[in-house]
């Protein structure tokens, strides 16, 4: 792993990354306070339950109430995917329920598929407009540029996103990657075009153990400054699964030992972290999603979450 200058990392470590003075002139402030309270611990949500999957059938507005309400316990601003029926109903509850949540609002942007990035643009815009107290920025885009990804587009494309979305809305716009895009000179044409940087950056994926992960994180993080001076970073995701299979990809990459004790350890660490410095992270998630990944039940990308598909708690 490239080592960031020392200089980057003791800034990060002191609470300068991710602060309000590292914008831009002309960027639109990601704001994190709700009630004079800080809620850049925030959690990535995905809704679909066992029998469920995007493009449907969809999570009622009775169990997204259930998921909001289990993940006020520990947080009050959420990030979802895309500009689906699902992220409207989770709108339309917390007005509704006047619940103390705020969203990071998705659009979920695929190759090759020009007409359904547009639904994605259009809806996204409306959901920005109609509900304009409750979405405080919007992503475009999801780890469409890291070369490994599966659903890699076209970078002018995405920048034309970008500017469609942020000349109809009001709130900040970003786009969330891998760190490994977010750490190429290739990225800096991108960023330029947003308010705040969206970096993903998983201890798990990358061969670390639990103990070195959360330093891992801060270098990783200090690395992607070093390339975006005086740039705000937003943490966009980042975890510890519960389960990994034996076999494939993820048998050879994910080495560090996996379970809700070891979950728990690195959430509080990651916690504490971003609460004494101020770096705004979306962890990765609240709910195992099993719709995910292939047929074998282990397989990690069903198990991220602090609840199990069930809605039961891994851990206290």
């Amino acid at each position: 792993m490239r080592c960031a200058i020392p200089l980057l990392l003791f800034l990060m470590l002191n609470g300068c990354v991710g602060s309000s003075s590292n914008d831009k002139p002309g960027d639109r402030p990601f704001e994190l306070d709700l009630h004079h309270n800080w809620i850049g611990n925030a959690v990535c949500y995905g809704p679909h339950r066992d029998g469920q999957r995007p493009g449907g059938p969809d999570p009622s507005a009775a169990q997204i109430r259930e998921d909001l309400l289990l993940m006020l316990a520990d947080w009050n601003l959420l990030r979802n995917y895309g500009a689906d029926q699902s992220a409207e109903t989770v709108l339309e509850v917390i007005r509704t329920d006047s619940l103390d949540f705020r969203v990071l609002q998705g659009v979920w942007i695929t190759a090759d598929a020009p007409d359904a990035n547009h639904d994605q643009i259009d809806r996204a815009i409306e959901l920005a407009n109609q509900y304009p107290n409750l979405v405080r920025a919007v992503c475009v885009g999801n780890e469409t540029q890291v070369q490994w990804s599966a659903h890699r587009s076209s970078l002018d494309s995405l920048i034309t996103y970008v500017r469609t979305v942020r000349a109809a809305i009001q709130q900040p716009v970003t786009v969330a990657d891998d760190y490994n895009f977010w750490n190429k000179p290739e990225s800096i044409r991108l960023a330029d075009e947003l308010d705040f940087l969206t970096v993903h950056a998983h201890p798990l994926w990358n061969g670390k153990q639990l103990e070195e992960s959360l330093a891992w994180l801060q270098a990783t993080l200090a690395e992607v400054q070093a390339l975006h001076p005086g740039r705000k970073l937003v943490l966009g995701e980042t975890g510890w699964a519960t389960s990994v299979h034996t076999e494939g990809e993820q048998a050879k990459l994910c080495t560090g030992t996996v379970g809700s004790a070891e979950q728990k350890i690195l959430f509080q660490q990651v916690r504490a972290w971003a609460d004494s410095t101020r770096q705004p992270v979306f962890w990765f998630e609240a709910f195992d999603e099993k719709w995910k990944g292939g047929p074998n039940a282990a397989e990690v990308e069903k198990h991220w979450g602090v609840y199990r598909s069930d809605r039961t708690r891994k851990w206290h």
